[in-house]
């Protein structure tokens, strides 16, 4: 099959959990034989093709003229799919909810929308009302698919209360991992604890740093390492300079923002790191929660959403009241004080993360569901 998914994330351009996913994924649909394209909008004035292990990556030309760029991006997306069609034929196109609002509906294509987490799905978490347009844009890219996919039971579930499936087939497959990376032979530095993700209040980075303070009374030895881009508010604040203005200084003591780091040096620092602590409002799924399980770490995650199907609670990790910062404290304690027992909740979490999400499986039921449609 020829399948072509349409986003602008992907780890050669952007960072981000869908481009990270759409590497793993789209890599092993090339190893068994199918043809994947990835095509979202571009920085540049002319189209850009980049390769990366048999998956082809096509930037659009940026807007140049005078016509506004959601216009712009629909032209040139619609074109290049044309072309695509004409030279290799496409059995499949593929985005996250809003992807398809500005496709044709010409395309002979089946259309597949998977479930990241868009526009509706957050809302709540973000405690945000419903853009008009985002809305408008989501409602009328669910209507032009054929199937959906979900990451997560909860995911299909809480964008059920907001938009409509339209009776078409719907399947829960989790994020794909490869399961064959080995965890690299580094020092666990027994000090350090680790988080990783957007720096932004819906991944509990507030209370985070509050538990951390907490913890810090008993250890204050340890440090906290935080691993990814900060957060900017719509009039441009930076919402790591604003929770510095927010929360007093004595809390950010032993914490250290590093900023995004290329996800193979972000395997190094989960193996690095004692335990890691993903302390979301609201996930999907998780793929850092996934990507620290694979490397053997004790992972401290939501008791809510997605975290019961991820984490069964002291057998293969830990799940904690992520919105009580005394909550979170009290499991990163735990880890400290009983750290035979945390190795081997990290032995538990690489060896579930094999058997459940394992790439080959995952890709099967992909496949099978891809062929259904």
């Amino acid at each position: 099959m020829h399948i072509v998914f349409i986003s602008h994330e992907y780890p050669l351009w952007s960072p981000g959990g869908v481009g990270s996913f759409l590497q793993t994924f789209g890599r092993a649909l090339v190893k068994e034989g199918h043809q994947v394209t990835v095509v979202g909008a571009g920085m540049d004035a002319k189209e850009v093709i980049l390769e990366d292990k048999g998956v082809q990556l096509i930037r659009l030309p940026k807007k140049t003229g005078w016509k506004p760029a959601f216009w712009h991006n629909a032209n040139v997306l619609n074109r290049k799919l044309r072309v695509l069609q004409e030279q290799h034929g496409i059995d499949i196109i593929e985005s996250a909810e809003l992807g398809l609002a500005l496709l044709s509906k010409k395309h002979p294509a089946k259309k597949v929308i998977r479930l990241h987490g868009g526009h509706h799905f957050f809302a709540e978490a973000e405690n945000r009302g419903i853009d008009k347009k985002k809305g408008w844009l989501e409602r009328r890219s669910f209507a032009k698919a054929d199937g959906f996919i979900a990451v997560s039971q909860y995911v299909k579930d809480h964008t059920a209360k907001y938009l409509s499936y339209h009776k078409k087939p719907i399947a829960i497959i989790p994020h794909p991992m490869d399961t064959d990376i080995s965890i690299p032979q580094v020092t666990v530095q027994k000090d350090r604890i680790l988080f990783a993700g957007t720096i932004c209040e819906k991944k509990g980075v507030r209370q985070l740093l509050q538990a951390f303070y907490l913890l810090r009374k008993e250890f204050p030895e340890k440090e906290l390492d935080l691993f990814g881009r900060d957060w900017y508010y719509p009039n441009g604040d930076s919402y790591i300079e604003r929770i510095q203005q927010e929360i007093p200084a004595s809390h950010f003591d032993n914490v250290t923002f590093h900023g995004s780091i290329p996800k193979e040096d972000l395997m190094v620092r989960y193996a690095e790191a004692a335990f890691c602590v993903f302390p979301s409002h609201m996930e999907t799924q998780g793929l850092v929660t996934l990507e620290a399980m694979l490397m053997e770490k004790p992972v401290i995650f939501t008791k809510y959403g997605p975290g019961p199907e991820t984490i069964t609670h002291k057998e293969n990790g830990l799940l904690c009241d992520v919105y009580q910062p005394e909550a979170i404290a009290a499991q990163m304690l735990w880890c400290i004080h009983h750290p035979e027992k945390a190795t081997q909740l990290g032995k538990a979490a690489r060896k579930h993360i094999q058997t459940h999400f394992d790439k080959n499986r995952i890709l099967e039921q992909n496949i099978a569901f891809y062929q259904s449609l």
